[in-house]
């Protein structure tokens, strides 16, 4: 989770954004990622879904994560779900073992964001990393070659109120669409099949009584 401002900071002032109301708005974005993609010329995507689903507004990734899977999407390798989310206590993990077991991973980067009240439901498309964890003041590694975002609530004031109040509606849409959008996207574009799935952590063992 990040604020909207800082998100494009030193980057061109001018990223993709479609708001998630917005007519064909799922085929529109997909376009856009296509092209992205088309350009850069990956050659093993992973898409890194950030959030946690302790906290409504903060729940788009791992929403977005769950989709995908669910989707059948599989030349591309998805990290972050509901059942096994990616986010600060782990993303840093992620990133190791992202890098240890791809071959130069390409890395499209999808999180939640807060903005300005008049931007909320708007779907952004930037290139570089994002920064997530900025928006509540949590330093954690940049990531993504490219992003995706959804600016789902406000920013500015008691962050973390902000997140837990936010509106699952609004969140629930803008998975549909984001999600809808990847798969689209990821049609056409070459790409070896996924070789990894990333799953839980095992639980830690029981105490024993004695």
């Amino acid at each position: 989770m990040m604020f909207r401002g800082q998100l494009f900071k030193n980057r061109r002032q001018t990223p993709y954004r479609i708001h998630v109301k917005e007519t064909h708005a799922a085929k529109e974005l997909a376009a856009q990622v296509r092209q992205t993609l088309t350009t850069a010329k990956p050659k093993e995507l992973i898409v890194v879904c950030i959030g946690s689903d302790r906290s409504t507004g903060d729940s788009l990734g791992p929403l977005i994560g769950s989709r995908l899977e669910e989707s059948g999407l599989d030349k591309w390798t998805v990290y972050g779900t509901l059942s096994s989310p990616v986010h600060a206590v782990n993303l840093e993990e992620t990133l190791e073992f992202i890098e240890l077991n791809h071959k130069n991973p390409y890395i499209i980067a999808v999180d939640a964001c807060l903005g300005r009240s008049t931007s909320v439901g708007y779907i952004c498309l930037g290139e570089g990393p994002l920064k997530p964890g900025s928006a509540v003041n949590k330093k954690l590694p940049p990531v993504g070659d490219i992003h995706l975002t959804g600016i789902v609530n406000v920013g500015g004031v008691m962050e973390m109120m902000v997140l837990q109040n936010t509106r699952l509606s609004v969140v629930m849409e803008m998975a549909g669409i984001m999600s809808e959008a990847i798969v689209e996207a990821s049609r056409g574009i070459p790409s070896p099949r996924k070789r990894f799935s990333w799953s839980p952590l095992p639980p830690p063992a029981p105490k024993q009584q004695g």
